[in-house]
């Protein structure tokens, strides 16, 4: 089995504090996600920021679009972003202008799964379409609500679509083996990280963990 990636999801409205904690886990991560929060509230200027920081890891921008995709798209990934997400709800038309973006700049485009009625459907034609990276996305309400991703998980796994899929949805040192056995090739890691006493030993046990369960 390859080695999964490991997604940090950087969540706070705090320019310095995102900074701070990215230096923090880099060590361990793979990609850093920049939340969809947390890049309406600072702005292009944290891309920019990480994407000069940190030249060797991979930046995800979580924009969730929902519209005008590509005009929408097009500036984060000319300010360094490697992947920008759209979401699946958002239809065809507005994926395909993400897609078109990301191309322009040798990028990739994921398409985040939350709240799409048919899944299974989406992704298909989302591949068709040249998106790289499917985002199984059980977000804070579903997850309060009791909900997991590993069904949705399972389901796009199944489709053997051959490209990359991304969990994210309250995944912690316990649910690590269970990700990745059921095929995810991005392991996406907020909350057990972050609101560790330590980040940077909390990233490096999630680091150990993942990479035995890949073994």
């Amino acid at each position: 089995m390859a080695r999964p990636l490991i997604q940090m999801a950087l969540d706070s409205l705090d320019f310095d504090q995102t900074v701070a904690l990215a230096d923090q886990v880099a060590p361990y991560v793979d990609i850093f996600e920049i939340g969809t929060p947390c890049i309406k509230y600072n702005g292009i200027n944290l891309v920019k920021e990480l994407r000069q920081r940190f030249p060797d890891k991979l930046l995800l921008v979580d924009l969730k679009t929902m519209d005008a995709g590509e005009y929408e798209a097009g500036a984060f990934y000319a300010a360094g972003a490697d992947i920008c997400t759209v979401l699946g709800v958002s239809g065809l038309a507005t994926i395909a202008g993400v897609i078109k973006a990301a191309k322009k700049y040798g990028a990739e485009t994921q398409i985040d799964l939350i709240n799409v009625e048919d899944k299974s459907y989406c992704a298909r034609e989302s591949v068709k379409l040249g998106a790289q990276i499917m985002g199984i996305h059980t977000g804070l309400d579903a997850q309060a609500a009791g909900h997991t991703p590993f069904g949705d998980l399972n389901e796009i796994a199944g489709l053997g679509l051959g490209v990359r899929i991304s969990v994210a949805g309250g995944i912690k040192p316990a649910t690590v083996q269970q990700v990745v056995e059921a095929g995810a090739n991005i392991i996406v890691v907020g909350a057990a990280i972050y609101g560790a006493p330590c980040p940077a030993t909390a990233a490096s046990e999630i680091r150990e963990l993942v990479d035995a369960a890949a073994a």
